[in-house]
């Protein structure tokens, strides 16, 4: 299944670049991965600061690939400098870390140009988790348009162990999956830090996508492929959607609410679904 969110497009997998890495801003723009997060904050150290905002520059930008930038927390002594730059790149969207309020949120909408990219927020620590309806209370007033799960400070501030699995987090991840939906919002599943363990990152992006994920953001390349895999719908389920749109289509169920197809009741409801399974099909270019 898909969910047609707020400036709705595929984003199955999406890369942290660290600024500071100039090669690695270089690098980005050919590769695979749906959308690009510059980041400015957990991977640039304060020596390394200035350099990677002038680093942006080298970022070659495309209509194809979405292109967001981290920046440091709102009230950091970066913060001011951060902004700035990634508005000077015209980004799509501007990720901000540890949002815990919306008066945070508004007031970082205030400082962005008239024509403003779209915000993110990464939802990391326990009072964003419990401050999440007040969050997404003022979405379309902000321009906040994702949500970002942050597991490895989650697990930091709580001091909740991150377990193969992942089991105790599952209730806090679903409470950021609704609250996101709530708001028509898209909603990212966070990193998996163990870039050299494909199966475990395998097993992760699937029990992401059946939580109801838009996608995971990743810290190294080769994550790109199985994530992609993991969040595109499968063949299966393409051809089901496509038997439920022409059984739809036929004279006799043009009016229908219900339809009957391979021994079960099909509803317009998920006549929708299928319609927008179809068109995310040719949005990732299946």
């Amino acid at each position: 299944m898909v969910f047609r969110s707020v400036h709705w497009r595929a984003r199955r997998s999406v890369l942290f670049v660290p600024a500071a890495n100039r090669r690695a801003l270089e690098k980005a723009p050919g590769l695979g991965c749906d959308s690009v997060i510059l980041d400015l904050e957990d991977s640039v150290g304060r020596q390394q600061a200035d350099a990677a905002r002038a680093n942006l520059s080298v970022y070659v930008k495309s209509p194809d690939r979405e292109c967001v930038v981290r920046v440091s927390a709102f009230g950091s002594p970066s913060f001011d400098a951060d902004l700035a730059a990634a508005t000077a790149l015209a980004p799509d969207a501007v990720l901000l870390p540890k949002l815990e309020s919306a008066s945070v949120l508004l007031k970082v909408a205030a400082l962005l140009p008239p024509v403003p990219p779209a915000l993110w927020a990464m939802i990391e620590t326990p009072a964003a988790l419990m401050n999440l309806r007040e969050i997404v209370s003022v979405a379309q007033e902000a321009g906040l348009s994702c949500l970002v799960i942050g597991p490895n400070d989650l697990s930091r501030a709580t001091a909740v162990p991150m377990m193969p699995g992942r089991a105790a987090f599952i209730p806090w991840f679903m409470s950021v999956v609704a609250a996101a939906r709530s708001a028509r919002l898209a909603v990212l599943d966070g990193v998996f830090n163990d870039f050299s363990d494909p199966d475990g990152f395998a097993a992760e992006c699937a029990q992401a996508a059946s939580l109801g994920f838009d996608g995971k953001t990743l810290i190294h390349p080769s994550q790109i492929a199985l994530a992609n895999l993991a969040f595109s719908p499968s063949k299966l389920e393409l051809e089901r959607a496509r038997r439920i749109v022409a059984v739809f289509d036929l004279p006799a169920n043009q009016f229908s609410g219900v339809v009957g197809m391979d021994g079960e009741m099909v509803e317009r409801l998920h006549l929708d679904a299928a319609r927008d399974l179809l068109e995310y099909e040719r949005m990732c270019g299946l």
